[in-house]
């Protein structure tokens, strides 16, 4: 860098899995394609053996995409681990299929990470359909916030560190900050800081990794970034609103996942405990509901069931059921 003129242009690739969802992954190509602007972009999809005609559409739409067909659904982790083993750019963007991304996102995010080279992963701000700003931050989880979220602490201490959990309910996303995690939903991440501290653990078929992730880049030394100056739209929860029970569990096991590999068998064994009291608390108030809101009754029963599942999943009665 001479003058603070970078002496080349830096590269960016997208990553983006697609299994099924054709019409999202259509929309997220469209705006990559329409919003690159300068930038060198290379576009990769890794699709998890969709059948709906996303890979085709892919291919007959988007030639300058490099299509690869992992031949059976590998889950998020091993899925983008085989896009980033292709790139060679500078920076490596992870986007969900189900995201459409603005103009000016990305240059403003490259931009961004070129002048703190520290930063190792920058997020931008999550908006949702409705205009709102999604949730993508969250502490790394320990079994006290866990318990505070269980208890419903962080409902009533949003902007507590102490009592609000670990899913940063009164986070102020109109500001940039260094945080613990940020959701995998959109990631930027700078090519020599992945190639310190490797990909996602293929552990994690779905959710957990980005914990895992975020945990492991602070542990490098590298700075994880919320990034008010940028954003982009994620419609969010396609996959899972067709089988809750099943992704809510999912989320459960991730987790578990987590504790018992970076804090040992006693904080595994604590976190089964605070999910035991968890799940019994949503039965008892959602039962109640089921009984005095009959309009809320669907409502109720779904959340039930989840819980329902994930006692059984606990208790080992009932094996997660995979996707294929």
């Amino acid at each position: 860098m001479k003058n603070g003129i970078p002496d080349h242009k830096p590269s960016v690739a997208a990553i983006i899995v697609t299994w099924n969802g054709k019409a999202y992954a259509i929309e997220c190509l469209e705006s990559l394609r329409e919003n690159a602007g300068g930038l060198a972009l290379q576009t990769i999809v890794v699709d998890n053996a969709s059948t709906d005609g996303t890979p085709e559409a892919v291919r007959d739409q988007f030639p300058e995409v490099r299509l690869i067909h992992s031949g059976a659904n590998l889950g998020f982790s091993k899925a983008n681990n085989l896009g980033m083993r292709v790139s060679d750019a500078d920076y490596v963007c992870l986007i969900n299929s189900d995201v459409v991304v603005p103009a000016q996102c990305l240059e403003t995010m490259i931009e961004f990470m070129e002048s703190h080279p520290d930063i190792g992963m920058l997020g931008p701000k999550m908006v949702a359909p409705g205009g709102g700003t999604g949730d993508s931050v969250m502490r790394l989880p320990t079994v006290w916030n866990t318990f505070c979220s269980a208890m419903g602490l962080h409902r009533i201490f949003k902007a507590s560190r102490w009592l609000g959990g670990f899913m940063m309910r009164g986070f102020p996303y109109d500001r940039t900050a260094d945080v613990e995690v940020l959701t995998g939903w959109f990631w930027m991440v700078r090519k020599s800081a992945l190639e310190q501290v490797g990909g996602l653990d293929e552990q994690f078929f779905m959710y957990g990794e980005d914990i895992d992730w975020s945990y492991r880049f602070l542990k490098a030394g590298w700075r994880v970034v919320f990034y008010a100056d940028a954003w982009a739209l994620h419609y969010g929860a396609a996959s899972s609103n067709a089988a809750p029970a099943r992704f809510y569990v999912e989320m459960r096991r991730a987790n578990l996942q987590y504790f018992k590999k970076h804090h040992g068998r006693l904080a595994e064994f604590g976190y089964r405990l605070v999910l035991f009291l968890h799940e019994a608390m949503r039965i008892a108030v959602h039962g109640t509901l089921f009984l005095i809101a009959g309009s809320r009754r669907k409502y109720a029963r779904s959340k039930i069931a989840s819980s329902v599942a994930c006692f059984g999943w606990l208790v080992g009665i009932t094996p997660i059921p995979r996707a294929r």
